[in-house]
């Protein structure tokens, strides 16, 4: 289909190496809960709190490693995070304690966060300014292909249930993130940018509009940790719907974004038109909670019509979020901060994936659909903040106008 595959030159480039690098991931991903538990002997438990520790780890990780962007180059940031990775993963073969768990785990997913934030900055210094959402919504589309394929690589793999299959599967990971470090080799180097005089230090967090902007894309990338954690708890425990139905929903979720993210990603140009975006996809985000809501209590055909209709509602607005929120990340950045801009960027998406499990099965689910209704409401005032935000912004540099 047109416009599926990347131009040719650093997008391109960008793109196979982030296809490698979430397939390596997406195989991880499905295979490293089991092989801790089932190999290595660690309980459930364990590894929970193993994670937790790391994801939190990887949050703060984001954030330094785009200063060091800034400060010694994207490029060069981004292929030392992956090949310090491709190790980390090797490392889970010869685990055999908690501990070692603990540490291993931890030094995978800070450079998994880590990478992506020079990433981001990586296609700030190769890519003209207005290329650069584009360029962003085609790599958000290779992640989905990539863990939609790692993810299957590794549920195959794992009907034979042996150590040595772990073993394998998780070598396998490690060679995949290094090569996805060698191909980001061929890029060109990305020189840090002279910063104007008195700048300096951490201007990010002296931003006020920037972390406005952050806190609005933390709230709505919840829409995440919804569709992905609570939605089958949801219908397994509150519909009378079949549980098949959520393979239906993940998987023309993650067909559409591969489809036509690209696409969608053509409707923002500036900050006005990202953060109308946002705004658009609060409301959908609200609207697609109703209809799972409603489908609590509902003869099973029509609880399934209301999560599939709210499942093509959802996708809409996990569309224009992307492509709203990549465009306020990079236009509202400096040049020369675009590291650090997008490390905060990065961790305002990812801190969802340690808050919104706990919020979702211990507020939300009990409420019922109340509580959902509740989360909606919360959604859909963080985008329709997004304009003001955004204004906030445009006022202070007086380079735009609204229409």
């Amino acid at each position: 289909m047109k416009g599926l595959l990347p131009p040719p030159g650093a997008v391109r480039l960008l793109s196979i190496g982030g296809l490698v690098r979430t397939t390596g991931f997406g195989i991880m991903t499905s295979v490293s809960v089991l092989y801790f538990t089932q190999s290595v002997g660690l309980s459930a438990a364990q590894v929970g709190v193993g994670l937790t520790i790391a994801g939190g780890c990887g949050i703060a990780a984001s954030v330094i490693s785009g200063r060091v962007a800034d400060t010694v180059g994207a490029r060069n940031t981004a292929i030392a995070l992956v090949l310090i990775q491709s190790l980390a993963v090797c490392a889970y073969a010869f685990v055999t304690s908690f501990t070692g768990f603990v540490i291993a785990a931890s030094v995978v997913l800070s450079c998994h966060s880590a990478a992506e934030a020079a990433r981001g900055a990586l296609v700030a210094g190769l890519i003209p300014a207005e290329g650069r959402v584009r360029a962003r919504a085609y790599l958000h589309s290779v992640t989905n292909a990539g863990l939609s394929i790692g993810a299957v690589s590794g549920g195959v793999a794992l009907q034979a249930d042996t150590r040595g299959v772990y073993v394998g599967l998780i070598l396998a990971c490690g060679a995949l993130f290094a090569s996805s470090g060698l191909l980001y080799m061929l890029l060109p180097q990305v020189q840090p940018v002279e910063k104007p005089p008195g700048q300096g230090g951490w201007e990010v967090w002296r931003d006020r509009p920037f972390l406005l902007f952050a806190g609005l894309t933390a709230i709505l990338a919840a829409n995440d940790t919804m569709l992905a954690v609570i939605l089958p708890i949801w219908i397994a425990q509150h519909t009378e719907a079949p549980l098949a139905v959520f393979s239906v929903v993940l998987i023309f979720n993650t067909l559409m974004v591969v489809l036509f993210q690209v696409r969608a990603s053509r409707t923002t140009t500036d900050v006005p038109g990202g953060a109308r975006a946002m705004r658009r996809s609060g409301v959908l985000f609200a609207v697609c909670f109703a209809l799972w809501a409603f489908a609590s209590g509902q003869p099973a055909w029509l609880a399934v019509v209301a999560l599939l209709a709210g499942a093509v509602v959802h996708t809409l607005g996990e569309l224009l979020w992307g492509a709203g929120a990549w465009t306020l990340a990079y236009e509202m950045a400096p040049d020369h901060a675009q590291g650090q801009y997008q490390g905060v960027f990065t961790m305002s998406c990812q801190l969802e994936t340690m808050v919104m499990p706990v919020v979702g099965t211990m507020l939300i689910l009990p409420a019922g659909p109340l509580g959902w209704l509740l989360f909606a409401l919360l959604l859909l005032a963080a985008g329709l903040a997004a304009p003001a935000v955004a204004r906030r912004h445009t006022n202070r540099e007086g380079t735009l106008t609204w229409n």
